[in-house]
């Protein structure tokens, strides 16, 4: 039964308005003195009436945040179920060292023989990370996962330059489940992409793959392709599929956003993988949701190791000092054969994230990275194997890191997707990512995570249990939910074209 509440709060749990409509402008919980004795420096850009912000008192301002923080769904609360992104518990560990005062205090401009314990993190992490890929070389600068597709692209294109083919190389293969970054920095580095289908167990299509390389392929630059692919499923031919292109004359870019599911198993190097971004802060912890921070290095195979973009780590042979080295460092770069397709951004990548994935990694140990991934597939299929009693796989078979669903389940119903999501949620658990990818109808992804105890795997399941058997029966409540949550279901189309961007006073 929905009781409603005369104050509008529910459980301990405080109901609360905007911030414009609590306060007032004409009251605020700090009072400053006019300054005096100097004059402004605005000019006639000087404001002449009040900006109009509220103002609350300090006890009601931090109510404020405190009520609205309440109301937040946290990693820290519950099992996060989006797919695609990693949503896993950070070992607090990782930040006490990223706020380590050698750590965090730095300063980008620093001298840098001021910093050499930071730029030995970086190189030690490089290391990890060329290990654990089995890669000769790692750009450590990318700021991102499409950061980092992008310079595994670049640094194709550069070896295109090199090679006087860059005018004709230009056709780039892309799966159709692909995420949709990939295309758009194939674009974004000059070339045309053309669309790879998907077979019916929801992997490449090796036939369609190879008509499209059949006959001339001198305008072939290469592929980029995710393994695991975005439907949570081993790319089995990718080998083969690495072959046909290099026998094609063009390069192999593999989306390195799953490789959670994989780390310490496979070594991509092994697969005939040229470039390979990966999201430190996906694999390696810190969850990224919320907009950041992140780091995509990308590794770089022996075909296009020497066009890795600057600043380029290197040791002064002398007396062992690190320093980082500029794309115009003529000095520096004789005597190599390093020919780096540029630089990508100002200084050198995300140093607290470098600080986090190495502790993750020191942490772990080789062993333990091996376990993350085992445990990451093991708890997905568990949520597969137990959910598909009542819901819809998407594929046949085993998954990988993400568990799949389509929503045949609900056929000759009048529920949907969306009202399985908002079911969720009165629940107590943030909704699995819905309606992506889109080669899947109706499409379910849960991700669990490693970090995920059975207990907690079956709280999740019990519930998404009960909502989905709900559906299935036709149970048409399932339409108006969420009941409980702070805000009913709003108009999310309406919301979209017709966002309401500023707030007016009624």
């Amino acid at each position: 039964m929905n009781i409603e509440t005369v104050s509008g709060s529910k459980g301990l749990l405080q109901k609360e308005e905007l911030i414009f409509d609590i306060g007032t402008t004409e009251t605020t919980g700090v009072d400053l003195p006019k300054p005096t004795g100097r004059k402004g420096r605005l000019g006639r850009l000087k404001r002449e009436n009040g900006t109009g912000l509220p103002g609350l008192s300090e006890p009601e301002a931090v109510r404020h945040y405190v009520r609205l923080s309440q109301k937040n769904y946290a990693i820290d609360l519950g099992l996060f179920p989006l797919g695609s992104c990693t949503m896993k518990h950070n070992p607090r560990l990782n930040e006490k060292v990223a706020r380590m005062p050698g750590f965090s205090d730095i300063h980008p401009m620093q001298p840098q023989h001021t910093v050499q314990g930071a730029l030995e993190v970086i190189d030690e992490l490089a290391d990890w990370l060329k290990k654990l890929t089995g890669m000769p070389a790692v750009a450590m600068s990318p700021k991102a996962g499409a950061h980092g597709e992008w310079c595994g692209m670049a640094a194709i294109r550069a070896a295109l330059i090199d090679r006087g083919e860059v005018e004709t190389r230009t056709r780039v293969l892309v799966p159709e489940s692909a995420h949709g970054t990939n295309p758009a920095t194939a674009v974004q580095c000059g070339f045309k992409v053309q669309e790879i289908a998907a077979s019916d167990d929801g992997r490449v299509d090796l036939n369609d793959l190879k008509a499209k390389l059949e006959g001339d392929t001198s305008d072939v630059a290469g592929i980029m392709l995710t393994n695991p692919n975005t439907c949570g499923l081993f790319e089995r031919d990718i080998k083969e599929i690495a072959d046909l292109i290099h026998e094609a004359g063009g390069y192999f870019y593999c989306d390195g956003a799953n490789f959670n599911a994989i780390v310490g198993r496979v070594r991509p190097r092994d697969l005939g993988v040229d470039a390979m971004h990966i999201n430190l802060h996906k694999t390696f912890s810190t969850p990224h949701g919320g907009g950041g921070p992140g780091a995509g290095p990308t590794v770089l195979s022996d075909r296009l190791a020497k066009y890795a973009p600057t600043p380029i780590m290197m040791v002064d042979k002398s007396d062992g000092e690190r320093k980082l080295v500029l794309v115009d460092d003529e000095a520096e770069m004789a005597g190599t054969d390093h020919k780096p397709l540029g630089r990508m951004c100002a200084f050198h990548g995300q140093m607290g994230m470098f600080t986090r994935a190495l502790t993750y990694m020191l942490s772990h140990g080789a062993d333990g990275l091996k376990q993350v991934a085992e445990d990451a597939v093991l708890n997905a299929n568990y949520i597969q194997s137990r959910l598909s009693k009542v819901m819809s796989p998407a594929f046949e078979g085993y998954c990988m890191h993400e568990a799949l669903f389509s929503d045949e389940f609900l056929k000759d119903t009048e529920n949907e997707t969306v009202d399985i999501a908002k079911g969720l949620i009165d629940e107590g658990y943030h909704p699995m990512t819905v309606y992506f990818p889109l080669v899947v109808h109706g499409a379910m992804l849960i991700e669990p995570t490693e970090t995920e105890s059975k207990a907690e795997l079956d709280r999740f399941c019990e519930a998404l249990e009960s909502v989905a058997s709900k559906a299935r029966s036709g149970d048409s409540s399932l339409k108006q939910a969420p009941y409980h949550a702070p805000m009913r279901r709003l108009d999310e189309t309406q919301a979209a074209r017709k966002p309401v961007l500023r707030w007016v006073a009624e």
